[in-house]
This record gives structure tokens, sequence and C-alpha cells, in this order.
């Protein structure tokens, strides 16, 4: 049976600084804005003190309370992040000192949850499938790992070890041990960065049998919910599928349940394919990426249309206004997606990177950084807007986090390769077959499709530079030193590769052109029929209220073939929604003239002409409150 081992090396963001005028300034507001707001918030909401264990809490409690702990675990994974880039002595002693209450919350036996610590010690280990323990210890681990590298201290570390170490002692095949697993599915991920992070084949194994036994029957939840005496049908859900235990994850045909929980799961998968050379479950993760991605996903890169699961429902069942689409599933969705890429440098993975980046996760945030959608609806009639914290607050330091390690998203490289996946100006260090190379990109994108690719090596050095070809570009050109190479194609993978003896200051032009495209939904997804969408380059755009004098944005069509033509145009503002790209055209609106005091009419109604602006969609809701709409009606006056 032929290899799954990965073929890529990501590069790590410690290795990539990022200076554009896109990304970066966002990386700085993270630093500076985002992660002192979650803390304040943190601190406010307790999640910081519960380490403290001198809390109350009434019982039955609210379960956002009960996995609390993910929360503070979150902010120090992105707040080592920061650390690790921009060295800040002030944040360093907030971490230290979040650090210290997680040590002293720990117990004994190695056990470390507030919770079930403090308010119900009784049921440790007696509620997996609803209570999220392995999930709270999940988000600790990979805490822990993210401290233990930006700082060198690995007391966290340690302490972790002996909780995970508490974890195996628990939970197997071996006699006396529970045959369970986390309702959630976090904690698989995060012991193969423990095991990576300490080289010890106990959490690599653990992890392993977390995904082998999910599913199997008898179901432990079943059995679980008996030994408490519960009825195992009086389930809220009424199917394991919400948690994907429906059956083990090797037959598993769709994408189905909470899709947060579904996302951390296959990223374990396909980190597990690798670890364990599996073709199983990198089959698996193959099949489930092409029922999400051809029938399941919205054009944002968001993913979960239903509020009821937060999560999946049937295929091509995308509805617009309602979409839930959580900030976190996107960001799971990437992380997947990343893992699945470092296989074989496929672009159809890092397309779905860049469009839940430029999207579905950017519009969780505000440019302030302060406030964050937890839904991301691709409509609002105008009362869907940011908050500064949530009930359940999991989606801020999840934003956090993936901005504060955004850069490890962009190259990986080979033993004889370097692989661009994402465009920005900036530069990243690399080492291709022990030999240092320094890439540097200069270019406006995501406005502009032009990069430019310095590349610096010590000395002559023969590799192979594969560029990415989106899926959104159509049209390409390429030059090396000046000279153009018109007989070069993408590979199979969807990817231009350069290969050549590379010496000081060679130069690769790169131009993607970016036209303004329209999109159209598949037949199946009602909602969207009559309907398309603009987008240009990364960016999917939405129309505004604001733009367009309070008219109903329900009531304006477009003429798709006017989108190519002369009546749109492109219009870049430095100053407007902190810098971005407008799109401009002609357009048409039903005309209300003739409508007093009717509600029906035989009559077709009117139509006039009207201009219409369209704004990058993750940068809605950060003017005047009003409508937004992805989907515009599709028709010729």
């Amino acid at each position: 049976m032929p290899t799954v081992k990965r073929q890529l090396e990501p590069v790590p963001f410690t290795q990539v600084s990022l200076e554009d005028t896109f990304w970066a300034p966002r990386l700085e507001s993270n630093r500076t804005v985002t992660l002192p707001h979650i803390y304040r918030q943190c601190e406010a909401t307790g999640r910081f003190s519960a380490f403290d264990l001198n809390f109350q809490r009434p019982v039955p409690s609210p379960i956002v309370l009960i996995f609390g702990d993910s929360d503070a675990a979150k902010w120090l994974e992105a707040a080592s992040y920061a650390l690790a880039t921009h060295p800040d002595p002030a944040l360093d002693a907030l971490v230290d000192g979040v650090v210290d209450k997680i040590i002293h919350a720990q117990q004994p036996d190695g056990y470390l949850n507030t919770h079930f610590t403090v308010v119900q010690p009784e049921m440790r280990w007696r509620n997996l499938r609803d209570w999220h323990e392995m999930y709270c210890a999940g988000h600790l681990i990979e805490g822990a790992v993210a401290h233990d590298q930006a700082t060198g201290r690995r007391k966290l570390l340690e302490a972790l070890c002996r909780y995970a170490d508490h974890i195996d002692a628990t939970f197997g095949r071996e006699p006396g041990k529970k045959r369970g697993y986390c309702g959630h599915p976090e904690i698989e991920l995060a012991l193969v960065k423990l095991y990576h992070a300490t080289n010890n084949p106990r959490y690599l194994k653990l992890a392993t049998y977390f995904i082998d036994e999910r599913g199997k029957e008898p179901n432990y939840f079943t059995i679980e919910a008996r030994e408490r005496g519960e009825d195992p049908a009086s389930f809220w859900a009424k199917t394991y599928d919400y948690c994907q235990a429906q059956v083990p994850v090797r037959e598993q045909t769709k994408v189905v349940g909470h899709a947060v929980r579904a996302m951390y799961l296959l990223s374990a998968m396909a980190d597990l394919a690798h670890e364990n050379d599996d073709p199983t479950l990198l089959e698996t993760c193959q099949r489930l990426w092409n029922n999400l991605i051809t029938r399941r996903m919205y054009l944002t890169g968001g993913i979960g249309p239903s509020r009821h699961n937060e999560g999946f429902t049937e295929d091509y069942d995308l509805p617009d206004e309602t979409a839930y689409a959580e900030t976190c599933a996107t960001i799971s969705l990437i992380m997947w997606n990343h893992r699945m890429l470092q296989f074989a440098g496929e672009s159809k993975y890092a397309d779905v990177i860049e469009r839940g980046l430029y999207n579905g996760f950017l519009s969780g945030l505000s440019l302030d950084g302060a406030r964050f959608f937890y839904e991301n609806p691709l409509a609002s009639a105008g009362a869907h807007h940011r908050q500064s914290w949530f009930e359940c607050p999991c989606c801020p330091p999840n934003v956090a986090r993936a901005l504060a390690s955004l850069g490890g998203y962009f190259y990986s490289t080979g033993p004889k390769d370097v692989w661009v996946h994402l465009f920005a100006q900036g530069k990243a260090d690399l080492k291709v077959n022990g030999r240092e190379v320094i890439l540097r990109q200069r270019s406006k994108y995501p406005w502009e499709g032009e990069v430019k690719f310095e590349v610096d090596v010590v000395a002559p050095q023969t590799f192979t530079l594969h560029l990415r070809v989106p899926g959104w570009c159509e049209r390409w050109s390429i030059h090396l030193n000046g000279i153009p190479l018109p007989g070069l194609a993408p590979a199979a993978n969807g990817y231009l590769a350069v290969e050549r003896e590379w010496r000081p200051g060679d130069l690769v032009e790169y131009r993607m052109e970016m036209p303004i495209q329209t999109v159209w939904a598949h037949p199946a997804a009602r909602y969207l029929q009559g309907r398309m969408a603009l987008q240009r380059g990364p960016l999917v755009y939405c129309l505004e209220g604001v733009d367009h004098g309070g008219i109903g944005l329900d009531r304006i069509a477009i003429d798709p073939a006017l989108v190519g033509s002369s009546q749109f145009t492109v219009e870049h503002q430095d100053r407007l929604l902190g810098g971005a790209s407008l799109l401009h055209g002609r357009g048409f609106v039903v005309d209300e003239e003739g409508w007093d005091c009717v509600l029906y009419q035989h009559g077709r109604p009117s139509i006039k002409p009207m201009e219409i602006t369209a704004i990058p969609y993750y940068a809605w809701d950060n003017r005047d409150p009003g409508e937004m709409r992805v989907w515009i009606r599709a028709g010729a006056a």
C-alpha cells in the first residue's frame, strides 16, 4: 500500500514576517487591542480566577461555564504566539500569571478542570458526550505547547503532561479503563502536538485510540448515559451525528453534526493519517472533504447553516440570511485544509484556506479589533451586529490565536522545493535541503494581483519554486528576471513550478489577472436561485444599506452581462474601511411608485436604474448599521 506521509513541511509562523498593508495592521491590532480586550473579558467573567478554585456555581451549571477553562487556554495560546514574534515583558507577565493559576489548580492525580474540581467532583468523566472535559484538556495542552515554544519555560507543559498521563491512565481498551472519547473533539489534535513537543509516543497512541474508538458499538455515549441513570433516547440532539459518533469515523460518508466538532475531528484524522501512515484515514478525509466543499460550504468559507445544532443539515442547504456559519467553524475548516495541503501540495486545499481567511474568518472581527461575530450570515435585515463578548465566548480567543499564528499558512518546503500558498508582502526565512533561502514578496494583494518574488540564497542553489494559481484566477503571466515564461502551465496540483539554479537577486514577477467576477450557486441550492454574487480576487463582496440610501437591498438587481464591462469599475479608497477596493456599477431597483396602500397588484412593477456600490464582505457592519446582502438578484432591465 502506498505511503500517505506528508510531502510538504509547513513553515512556522515565527519564520514569516508579514509587512503588507492588509494583514500586518491586523496582526498589530490583534496584539495591542484584541488580546488585551479578551484578557479583560476573561478576567471580568471569572475565567482566570476560576483556577484559584474558590468560586461557587449552581448545579446544574450552564454548559458555557463548564467549559470556561478552554477560553482562558485559547487566550494563553494566542498570547504565547504573540510573544514568539514580539517579545513584550508586560504581556509575558500576564501570561506567567495565568500559567501559575492553571498549575495551582492541578490536583495530585494530575486532573485539571476547575468545574469538576470545585462544583461537581463526583461527576468527573461521567458525561463525556456533553460536558467538554477533554475539550478543555485539549485547549490547555495546546496552550501549554505554545507557551513552551514561545518562552522555553516548561512548567505548564510539564503540568499538562501530568494531566495527559492521567487521561491516558483513565481511558483506553485495557482492563479497568473507560472506553470513552470526548463528545467535542479537540484533545486528539492537541495530543499530536504534545507528542511532537515531548517525543513521548504515549500521547500519539492515546490520540489514535480516541479516533479509532469513536462511534463503535456498543456506543460509549449510550453506555455512560445509562450509568448516569438517564435514558439515552432523551439526548436533546436525538442522534450521535451531532458529535460525529454515529458510526466509526472511517465509515462516515458525509460531514454531519456540529461544525466545529467535525473540523477538529477531521484535523486530528489528517494528523494521524500522516503520523501512522494510515491511508484509510486519509481516504476518509478526502471523501468528507468532497462532500463538504461541493455541497455544504458557503461562498465565504462559512460552514454550518443551522443554529439548532451549530452545524450541518442537508446537502445544498445554504440559506443566506439565517446562515449560522460560526467563526470558529471557519477557523477549524482552515486548520483542517492546512493539514490536508501538506500531503501533496494540492491547490484546492489552499483555495479553501484563502476563501476562509479573507471572508468568513475575517468578518468575525471588527476593524477596531474589539468586537466579534459569532455567526456570519450572508444577508442581514439590519439587526445583526458584532459584540464585544458573548455568553459563549469561544470565538474571540479563537480569532486571536488564528491571527497570531497567521504566517504559518503561507509557505511550505520540501527536500528541494519551496511552496507559496498565499500572497502578501513580507519575508520568509526558509531552509531547503539544509541551506538557507530568504524569499521576499512585494505585493498589494488582495487589492492587486501582481506579486514579485525576490530570491536570496547564499550561493547558487537548485530547487523548485511552486506558485499557486488560485481557483478564482483564469489568466496569469510569469517572468523570470524580466524574461517571460509563456510555456509554463500549472501542474495537476494547481501550482506553477519554476525549477532552476537560483542565484542571489533572482526575481520572479507573477501577475494574476483580477477582474470582477460573477458567482452562481448550484441549482440545488434553493435559497440562492436567481441570484449571483460578486467576487474579485479572493474577496467576496456584498451590498450594504449605508451605500444605497436606505433602499431595501432585496429590491436591487444587477444585469450579469454588465459586470465584466465598463459599467463596473474598481475604486481603491485608502481611508475607507481601513483601506479597501470598492466595486461600482449600474443596477436597477423595483420602484415603489404606485404602491401606496397596496400590498398586491396585477401589473408588473416598474424598475429604475441606480448606481450600486459593493464592499468586501469581511468589512460589513463597521459603519452605520443597516442591511447587508451577498447574493444579489440577477436580471436584465
